[in-house]
């Protein structure tokens, strides 16, 4: 069993940058793959991006691509955290963050469909504003 809990939202103005945190509980978090995944009012959650359980691969979707950054801290058990580094933010950015989590035995599995997650957080809003 995997707890996730998803911080660092926010209100930002549009170009600027905010850093989400997802902590996971449980002592083999570099056995899951963590992906993050948004959801606007009235629309479908849909995904972000994700990192591998190695960290040495990540996976964006293309309205994301280049500004948003997915890292991952796997050294300190007492972290156990990945980030999402949102950068240049659009007000089309606007939705409710979520992370989760898969465990793979692949070192570099970066699935984009959600309903290969097994865990999910609570979810951290973000609003952009023009």
């Amino acid at each position: 069993q995997v707890q996730l809990a998803e911080s660092g939202g926010g209100l930002v103005q549009a170009g600027g940058s905010l850093r989400l945190s997802c902590a996971a509980s449980g002592r083999i978090f570099s056995t899951y793959v963590m992906g993050w995944f948004r959801q606007a009012p009235g629309k479908a959650r849909v995904f972000v991006g994700a990192i591998s359980r190695s960290g040495t691969r990540t996976n964006y979707a293309d309205s994301v691509e280049g500004r948003f950054t997915i890292s991952r801290d796997n050294t300190d058990s007492a972290k156990n955290t990945v980030h999402l580094q949102m950068n240049s933010l659009k007000p089309e950015d606007t939705a409710v963050y979520y992370c989760a989590a898969v465990m793979s035995g692949d070192i570099y599995y970066t699935p984009s469909l959600g309903n290969v997650y097994q865990y999910w957080g609570q979810g951290t809003q973000v609003t952009v504003s023009s």
